[in-house]
């Protein structure tokens, strides 16, 4: 069934310049047309947005949704002075073990239809807080169930129980093959606490050798070789980008690796944040995500993260607002999400705002107006 949308009063296609006075229509799961309202073509339903903003879904392209728990007292102890490290993910590790399928699935199916609820219409999320052959492999599966994207990141943190060697040789090789079938991607948090350098490269080497696409958490707590090392391994993403060189920037700028900032993790971590406003400048390539989870930043909202580059990192809202979706998307390597296009996926959203910069004019304010995710209207 084709939907055409009309009254837009400015649609942010990423793919030029926003237009106004517009419309669009939707065929089953991809964009059919658009164009001027006056020039729309008929369609078996009409809705019309009454000139409210129309713009891609979010991309989301980093989160952890497959995990049982609560990390509340956690929270409150960072709130009160403690610094965050690594090490309070072995927290959420034990629950998600002791927990169900079933559990686990209706986390993540319910985290998924809140961030759809707010505009977020492709989502990718990790493994991560199994660390065993068998609780990886069961989060992969159940991820593929309800996320667009499935990253393996079974180099999350080394388990209380075991060696880094042994366990590097685990993730990079039983582990590994168990959970390559159910993925897209591979990731390791390379960072003091967790995975070095050696051992983070070691991780990409062996995830690259058997075929999937590689990410890097990097310089979340420090400088250090995250970015260099996703650069040279050619991974799609290097996600946080707290603490970087200069150095740093310019590779990011002179690569195809994204740099993916999460804003709300900072908050949460009393992290300073990126310097998006560098990044940008200098040619990098920036997305912006939620990094969804509970212990760092247990936020879906990405237009808390919009909101958030705008206020106090000196973006654009049109920056932003890119990051946010075509960002994300590249971050993916995709070119069917993030941008409204003939031929793209039906991926729409309607804000109940004139124009975009209502992001961040109006901060916290819930915007989204409607949303349509495949071509299904999910709200």
């Amino acid at each position: 069934m084709s939907v055409l949308i009309t009254g837009v009063g400015e649609l942010t296609t990423n793919d030029g310049p926003a237009l106004t006075d517009a419309a669009l229509v939707l065929d089953g799961d991809r964009i059919a047309w658009l164009g001027a309202a006056a020039d729309a073509p008929a369609a078996d339903e009409r809705v019309d947005v009454e000139g409210r903003a129309v713009l891609p879904g979010w991309v989301d392209s980093h989160t952890h949704l497959v995990f049982a728990g609560d990390r509340t007292a956690e929270f409150a102890a960072r709130m009160s002075g403690q610094p965050y490290t690594a090490g309070g993910i072995a927290v959420t590790v034990a629950a998600t073990r002791a927990a169900s399928d079933d559990d686990l699935r209706r986390v993540l199916r319910g985290h998924v239809a809140e961030a759809v609820a707010q505009g977020t219409t492709c989502v990718e999320t990790k493994t991560g807080y199994g660390l065993t052959v068998a609780d990886e492999l069961r989060s992969a599966r159940i991820a593929a169930e309800e996320a667009d994207e499935v990253t393996f990141l079974g180099a999350h943190l080394v388990p209380a129980d075991m060696s880094t060697e042994d366990y590097v040789g685990l993730v990079t090789g039983e582990m590994l093959d168990a959970v390559a079938p159910h993925v897209r991607w591979a990731d390791v948090f390379c960072e003091t606490g967790a995975f070095d350098e050696d051992e983070s490269r070691a991780v990409l080497t062996a995830a690259k050798a058997k075929g999937l696409g590689l990410r890097v958490h990097g310089n979340q707590l420090g400088y250090g070789p995250g970015v260099r090392l996703a650069v040279e391994s050619g991974a799609a993403s290097v996600d946080h980008c707290t603490y970087l060189t200069r150095s740093d920037v310019d590779a990011l700028a002179q690569s195809e690796t994204v740099a993916t900032l999460l804003p709300a993790c900072d908050l949460s971590t009393r992290q300073p944040l990126p310097d998006a406003r560098q990044l940008v400048d200098t040619g990098a390539t920036v997305a912006l995500a939620t990094n969804c989870n509970p212990g760092s930043s247990y936020t879906s909202s990405m237009a808390f993260c919009v909101a958030t580059a705008v206020l106090q990192m000196r973006m654009s809202v049109q920056e932003a607002v890119r990051a946010a979706t075509w960002g994300g998307a590249r971050a993916l390597r995709r070119d069917d999400v993030g941008v409204l296009r003939v031929g793209a996926r039906a991926d729409v959203q309607v804000l109940d705002a004139p124009s975009v910069t209502h992001l961040a004019y109006r901060p916290g304010v819930p915007l989204t107006w409607a949303v349509w995710r495949a071509g299904t209207r999910a709200r």
